[in-house]
């Protein structure tokens, strides 16, 4: 690899750390490192970017704002061939990217042009997506639309979990770095124009987002609870002062609630259920009351044996 190619990174996230670490390893001259402080917030389950940047003897900046003067004199400054942005959280201004002299490129967590935007892996297991995969593109002031470069595709299992799939899509992501590192390096690499209109677009979610209902449709409520399980802030149920935290599911192909019956929780032989809007049933294999896991002692002791609707109207309720 020709140490004579340089660049500056944005980078956050496993995705981050990991082709950060890929670009050290390829012998590419990274000048400076552009990085978010840790949200106190926010539960940290990937490797820091600053450490793997601070490991290498690189340099490392956190501002507030990619568009600090301070920040864009210091780029213009080092004068990198390469801008790339592996999960950085802010868009680039274009100040930024006109610095790259031989191109900006970004590493989105999607088959574009499909999943545009926030939290693609999370969307994709949301909508019962069966794969998904990892973008190289060019950066443009537009958000995940400049031309592809390349991309690798992972598969998405029925029962698998966003934090699952999002170490495939780290792993792919780290592919097609290293696959089209030469290339862009040589300035042999070809780009692809995205067609936007054979894609889709999305804003980013909160951990309000995660409430559900026992009408929705069964595999409705299972894709959240994948989507959106630790460490994501996680899917969860109200039922009247109570709060049910809902960390894994499996479907049901069999064993539909009876026609009599609305959506509501139920025991059967020792196993926890959600009875759900379209009639299927939910196996629900770990949730949590008030912090602590709800085993069927504990679901007894609070609720009683008969099924419990969707809302009781009070904690006593509950229990009766």
């Amino acid at each position: 690899m020709n140490a004579a190619a340089s660049c500056v990174v944005f980078a956050y996230s496993e995705v981050g750390a990991r082709c950060l670490g890929a670009l050290f390893e390829a012998g590419v001259d990274v000048r400076l490192v552009v990085t978010h402080e840790d949200d106190p917030n926010e539960q940290r389950w990937f490797a820091s970017v600053a450490e793997v940047a601070r490991g290498a003897g690189c340099p490392v900046v956190t501002p507030a704002d990619p568009a600090e003067p301070a920040l864009l004199s210091r780029l213009a400054a080092l004068a990198p061939d390469f801008v790339f942005s592996f999960y950085y959280r802010c868009m680039l201004p274009p100040a930024v990217l006109t610095l790259a002299r031989r191109g900006a490129l970004n590493m989105h967590g999607s088959l574009l042009p499909r999943y545009r935007g926030r939290a693609p892996v999370n969307w994709a297991v949301l909508n019962g997506e069966t794969e998904t995969g990892a973008s190289l593109h060019y950066m443009v002031a537009k958000p995940d639309a400049g031309a592809l470069v390349d991309q690798q595709a992972v598969p998405i299992g029925p029962d698998d979990t966003a934090f699952e799939v999002a170490g495939r899509v780290a792993d792919a992501a780290v592919t097609v770095l290293r696959r089209s590192l030469p290339q862009l390096i040589a300035g042999t690499a070809t780009a692809t124009p995205l067609d936007l209109a054979r894609g889709s677009y999305f804003g980013g979610r909160k951990p309000a987002d995660g409430e559900f209902q026992l009408d929705w449709p069964a595999a409705r409520i299972h894709n959240l609870v994948r989507a959106v399980a630790p460490p994501f802030p996680g899917a969860y149920l109200r039922l009247g002062e109570l709060v049910l935290r809902v960390h894994r599911t499996r479907r049901l192909e069999e064993a539909a609630r009876p026609a009599t019956r609305a959506p509501c929780l139920a025991l059967d032989d020792g196993r926890l259920f959600a009875e759900c809007g379209d009639g299927a049933r939910l196996e629900i294999v770990e949730a949590y009351l008030d912090e602590a896991r709800l085993d069927p002692a504990r679901f007894i002791k609070t609720f009683g044996h008969g099924p419990v609707p969707a809302r009781p109207q009070s904690r006593a309720q509950a229990r009766a």
